[in-house]
């Protein structure tokens, strides 16, 4: 297995920094650095670049609306230009609250709008001419705009034809297209032994789809990671952001985060975190977040048990481990985890 982490987009970028440097001495394989309305994400990958030797570097995610196509494709081919082939391209759909709240554009055909983004990139940094007829018309037609759009193609010459691209999914469709198109799925509060269930069908659609050109699907997910006895605790530190997205991230009636925790069986629980969050009740609803969900989703405990939790991420078919260390000794911990998945 690989082993990634997630850079706070909320924290010091060059405090992160730092931090990155010390866990690619760890043995970190790959970090991913967020977007959702903080910083942008691509600047702090370019200093990532420059502060790194070897750990691949992961958006994650940008999402697929405030960027144009042909403009995710010129950002990847530059990271991975200044890396020297570590970036990732790491894209979501995001969710209304962020897309039409703060980008202004309206929240429509998300499948669709991912699937002509992976073939755009894909052609641009094949060093193609880009055309493209769909939601996304390369160049404009005849009637729109001043009729002088050309067919280009990009000036530089990508370090890699093929940038990986992973796509962040949780519904039925836009898993099942990932597994079909992508390099890497990125779900969300992942719980290994219901995983099967909840995204198997989709999974297993997908995959029957995907084309031999592509390599085997690299599956992210992991969580709060800690080693030790008497750390219980420590999974309490995950509640509030449990119940900012099952509760917050969303509206009644169109929250994907709540829909998910229903899926994992968590249908009372899911309805009253969002009532209570959704009233302003944040610390009772972030109360109600079941224990046996904090345990599912995080990786802390004594040795012996940390070993068994990744035994059954990597048997639900994890290939890249995500961790949070918040360990005491967060460094030490990662180290002993470099040792344990090779």
């Amino acid at each position: 297995m690989q082993i990634s982490t997630a850079v706070n987009y909320a924290g010091d970028i060059v405090k992160a920094a730092d931090t990155v440097s010390k866990l690619e001495s760890a043995g970190i394989d790959t970090v991913w650095i967020a977007e959702a309305y903080s910083f942008d994400a691509v600047s702090l990958m370019g200093y990532l670049a420059a502060k790194t030797d070897k750990v691949k570097i992961g958006s994650g995610i940008l999402n697929i609306y405030s960027r144009t196509p042909s403009c995710l494709g010129q950002t990847a081919a530059g990271l991975d230009a200044v890396s020297n082939g570590r970036a990732i391209l790491g894209l979501g759909a995001s969710g209304p609250q962020v897309i039409e709240g703060f980008h202004g554009v309206p929240y429509d055909r998300p499948l669709a709008r991912t699937r002509e983004i992976v073939d755009i990139c894909r052609m641009m940094w094949k060093r193609e001419p880009v055309t493209h007829t769909g939601i996304y018309n390369l160049p404009l037609p005849e009637g729109q705009g001043t009729g002088l759009g050309k067919a280009l193609k990009l000036i530089n010459h990508p370090v890699r034809a093929h940038i990986p691209i992973y796509i962040a999914a949780i519904g039925n469709k836009n898993v099942a297209m990932t597994a079909e198109l992508a390099d890497g799925w990125l779900p969300i509060f992942y719980m290994p032994d219901r995983a099967n269930d909840v995204w198997g069908a989709a999974l297993k659609e997908g995959l029957a789809k995907r084309s031999a050109e592509l390599p085997a699907l690299d599956v992210v997910a992991g969580g709060l990671f800690a080693i030790g006895d008497g750390l219980e605790g420590v999974r309490d530190f995950m509640r509030p952001q449990l119940a900012l997205y099952i509760g917050g991230m969303g509206a009644r009636g169109k929250n994907f985060y709540n829909e998910l925790a229903c899926r994992y069986g968590y249908e009372k629980e899911a309805k009253e975190i969002q009532d209570l969050y959704l009233d302003g009740n944040k610390k009772e609803a972030a109360e109600l977040v079941p224990a046996e969900m904090l345990e599912a989703m995080t990786m802390v405990g004594p040795e012996g048990y940390i070993k068994e939790k990744i035994a059954a991420f990597k048997e639900s078919g994890v290939t890249n481990l995500q961790v949070m260390s918040v360990g005491a000794d967060p460094i030490a911990d990662l180290e002993k985890l470099r040792a344990w998945v090779d």
